[in-house]
């Protein structure tokens, strides 16, 4: 097969590597790909975004798969313009990807599939944004409804922060087009789940659970980002809280979405808190999280594109309920440029041993050549992952992973896959 990734991040790396492993694959493109993914896929300097160009060349260069990777392109309507083209291609379509690219919407589709939900509120006033704050207790999230990096929720133990999130946000213009409306919802007590799904339109197959670490600082302090870390599985999860989240949220998610007439084909990703009373959804996503594509990935079994592909055929019926597992644990943590999430510094080079090993990974995010060696190019520069036989092996292998690499400025948690 003839395969195409788009993007140019750390889920996409992890999904070259991943892909290059089937027997299927034959030629691998990555588009705009990443110096890291050069050793594993033939890299396409097209854009991402640029959804027209891309499915040109997949047209014209007969891929016989094209899997995407990042939210942008969905959102621009990638999977129509290459389904227009009769081009096989694994992902949602525009209109089923409003599940993530608008929280309220989603929200809306939660509340009618009886999915639980916290209590919210989604305005594009902003007089009206404060006068719900005033009359809420403290302990609110503020979420731009559209597409933010990552970086659009702002968590407020506050009403006075909340109200700076605000204005922030509609009269800061801080997320641009994105936070015109905002997403008002309660603060949730228990612990966070990255909950990953691969789904034909109407059938669906659970991946690994992750746990994601947002925060920039250690003890999850400082501003939100597109995640600095992850570990799977998450220490005390319950068998009964895996059903519970597969049949009070995945399962009726698929149902909600196939009844409207708006099939999710692709990788579903609820973020879930366990609380004490049940879990509930406080984001959907349509696509595999970054970085948790680079634990989930690994644990992972067998071909996953030999599964993609049963998945865009809608086909998934005729897989096994379980996938199969590897035994043991992963954990990534994220080296991030200096001046991230607000700024990044790029041209910074990058020093030390990126060497893959059988228990220790390197997934490359805002890399890029600088004569022989590699510079920083974005914000989430690199993300290593550490696999073992339990969470405590897996660490201890990502962190010295870590220890191994170096640019001025780096920034990186050191509590990963410690709750």
């Amino acid at each position: 097969m003839r395969v195409l990734v788009v993007g140019s991040g750390g889920r996409e790396h992890a999904l070259c590597w991943k892909i290059r492993q089937s027997p299927r694959c034959g030629a691998l493109y990555a588009a705009p790909g990443n110096p890291g993914m050069a050793p594993l896929a033939e890299i396409v300097d097209i854009p991402a975004r640029e959804v027209g160009r891309i499915a040109d060349w997949a047209d014209e260069r007969r891929i016989d798969l094209v899997v995407v990777g990042p939210d942008d392109p969905l959102a621009l309507g990638i999977v129509d313009e290459l389904e227009a083209r009769g081009v096989r291609v694994f992902g949602p379509t525009r209109a089923a990807a409003q599940i993530e690219w608008s929280k309220s919407w989603a929200r809306r589709l939660c509340i009618e599939a009886d999915v639980p939900v916290p209590d919210s509120g989604s305005f594009d006033d902003q007089s009206a944004a404060h006068r719900y704050v005033d009359s809420r207790p403290p302990g609110l999230v503020v979420k731009a409804d559209g597409l933010a990096a990552g970086k659009g929720t702002t968590v407020c133990r506050t009403q006075m922060e909340a109200h700076a999130a605000i204005d922030r946000a509609m009269r800061g213009r801080a997320f641009g087009a994105a936070g015109a409306v905002i997403v008002i919802e309660e603060m949730l007590s228990g612990f966070e789940v990255s909950v990953s799904a691969i789904c034909d339109g109407s059938t669906y197959r659970m991946l690994p659970y992750a746990c994601d670490h947002k925060a920039l600082c250690d003890g999850d302090r400082g501003p939100n980002t597109g995640g600095m870390g992850t570990h799977s599985p998450p220490a005390g999860l319950a068998p009964a809280s895996e059903r519970e989240i597969e049949l009070r949220v995945v399962a009726p998610l698929v149902r909600a979405m196939a009844r409207i007439g708006r099939p999710f084909r692709g990788f579903l990703y609820p973020g879930v808190f366990v609380t004490p009373s049940g879990v509930k959804v406080f984001e959907i996503n349509a696509r595999l999280g970054d970085p948790e594509a680079q634990v989930i990935l690994p644990r992972l079994d067998g071909d996953l594109l030999e599964l993609m592909g049963v998945a865009t055929d809608g086909n998934l019926a005729r897989v096994s309920p379980v996938l199969p597992l590897s035994d043991g644990a992963a954990c990534c943590v994220v080296l991030a440029s200096a001046g991230y999430p607000e700024s990044a510094q790029s041209g910074i080079p990058i020093s030390g041993d990126l060497t893959d090993r059988p228990s220790l990974l390197h997934f490359h995010a805002g890399t890029r050549a600088a004569g022989d060696g590699l510079a920083t190019g974005g914000g989430r520069v690199l993300g290593v992952t550490g696999l073992g036989t339990d969470l405590a092996a897996a660490r201890d292998r990502a962190y010295a992973g870590v220890a191994a690499v170096g640019f001025a400025g780096m920034q990186f948690r050191r509590d990963i896959g410690q709750r």
